[in-house]
């Protein structure tokens, strides 16, 4: 993903920045999706694997990232909430 736009986003309810998920916190992300233990914000389940995610400055949610364009609508975010290994 190019760095000025991740320089740029943001999560569009809490304004906080975003960073690229790294290999080992994407694994901990697509484990949990694979457990079907995560759901997106607007309480339906959440699928998965991902390649790519964006997750916002505090770890409470996670944005996918689909054909290198980060689709950034609240509520499609992956609630990431009590998901170890994310920070």
């Amino acid at each position: 993903m190019d760095k000025r736009l991740l320089d740029i986003l943001c999560c569009p309810e809490s304004k906080q920045p975003v960073s690229l998920l790294a290999g080992r916190q994407l694994d901990t992300l697509n484990q949990g999706l694979a457990a079907g233990s995560l759901k997106l914000v607007d309480g339906s389940p959440a699928s998965g694997p991902l390649k790519a995610a964006l997750i916002t400055a505090d770890a409470q949610r996670v944005y996918r990232i689909e054909d290198g364009i980060p689709v950034m609508l609240v509520d499609q975010a992956i609630d990431v909430r009590g998901l170890d290994g994310l920070r």
